[in-house]
């Protein structure tokens, strides 16, 4: 497993991220509906202002109090003294010859995080960081080599989304949600969970269907039981090896739930009618796209309503990897298919800015950039 940095304790509603005793004000997007209803009725403010202050936050995208004109001045007036309105600067925006983008964004205490935005055929999807680095070791992924920063709050989540759709513009909309990027969602369960009430939220949130948002685990056992007793999302679950002996040496959180125990979590789980769990699996040279490999995943996931996504590896700077051919992937699929799976092979997007799947590093001192610039934009 690779080293890890502790995770900085969780902050309050009425925190900030660079410390509690800064004199910065509180963020007021880390407040839920909940805890902004309770201080607008300490300040004799009905609780519908909730939803008109959350709109003008998170579907508006809002960075002042001021251009909140359907409420009093005197309540833009106290909020302005009370809080600050979150944003995510843009460091680095790098354009692929694919038309996949990735947002390097600075977080307000010197990380950075990296973001995806990826179109195809009439969809736009977001690749949604949760973590600054990961701290499960995973041999195959860039982002878990640089270990733990931290665990991101919800407005950090939602600031990803709010930052690109303004980038985007009025004319184009997002449509899907995925949590594939960097660090593991379910090991920063309630932020997670928190962020996707708001994004669900049609009343003062983003209004997402939660048909259009997908949550990817490595495999924690019990928060997958949650996610699915707490959410209506779509789950993915990243197996990518078919043994314990090889799944551990991927991924060393198989060394705390096993495979048998995350099939089991993933064979019981009450599934809403037409909903399949996606099973994520990257095919690696030599490793894991043997015909028996195959025949084994096939059994292991018989019974269970799902569907198959294999993805070629795609390389990182000194990664001891490399993908199987073409070839070797359309046998692996094909066998599949036989079994009466069905089976997607995810085409890379983005590889030629590190944009694809597990080569996110977040790292803006590696980043061949002026610092003092606050937006840098690349092509290749």
């Amino acid at each position: 497993m690779s080293a890890t940095v502790p995770a900085k304790a969780a902050l309050g509603p009425f925190e900030n991220s660079r410390g509690r005793d800064s004199e910065v004000k509180p963020n007021i997007k880390d407040l839920s509906r909940e805890e902004l209803i309770d201080w607008l009725d300490q300040h004799k403010e009905p609780s519908y202002r909730s939803d008109q202050i959350r709109r003008w936050l998170l579907q508006r995208g809002v960075f002042s109090f001021s251009e909140m004109t359907n409420l009093s001045t005197a309540l833009r007036d106290t909020m302005g003294r009370e809080f600050s309105i979150s944003r995510l600067p843009v460091l680095l925006k790098s354009r692929s010859r694919d038309g996949t983008e990735k947002f390097l964004f600075g977080l307000a205490d010197g990380y950075s995080i990296e973001t995806v935005l990826i179109p195809e055929g009439g969809r736009l999807t977001l690749c949604l960081s949760t973590q600054a680095g990961c701290g499960l070791g995973c041999t195959f992924c860039a982002t878990a080599q640089m270990g733990l920063r931290r665990n991101l709050k919800s407005s950090e989540i939602l600031d990803q989304i709010i930052e690109v759709q303004a980038v985007m513009g009025a004319g184009k909309q997002l449509t899907n949600l995925v949590f594939m990027g960097m660090g593991e969602p379910l090991a920063n369960y309630e932020q997670t969970l928190k962020s996707l009430k708001d994004m669900t939220d049609a009343r003062g949130g983003l209004g997402f269907s939660p048909r259009r948002i997908t949550v990817s685990t490595v495999g924690l056992v019990p928060q997958i039981r949650r996610l699915m007793e707490d959410t209506k999302v779509n789950l993915a679950v990243s197996l990518h090896a078919t043994t314990d002996a090889v799944r551990s040496r991927l991924m060393p959180i198989n060394r705390k739930y096993s495979l048998a125990e995350l099939i089991e979590c993933c064979r019981a789980l009450p599934l809403q009618r037409r909903k399949r769990i996606t099973f994520e699996y990257i095919l690696i040279q030599g490793i894991n796209h043997e015909p028996a490999d195959a025949s084994r995943l096939s059994s292991l996931l018989k019974g269970i309503r799902c569907k198959i996504n294999l993805i070629p590896f795609n390389p990182y700077h000194d990664s001891p990897y490399q993908p199987p051919t073409p070839a070797e992937v359309e046998g692996f699929k094909d066998l599949l298919m036989r079994r009466g799976f069905q089976v997607n092979v995810r085409q890379s997007r983005g590889q030629d800015v590190q944009a694809a799947c597990g080569q996110l590093w977040a790292d803006f001192r590696s980043e061949r950039v002026n610092p003092k610039s606050s937006y840098i934009e690349h092509g290749v």
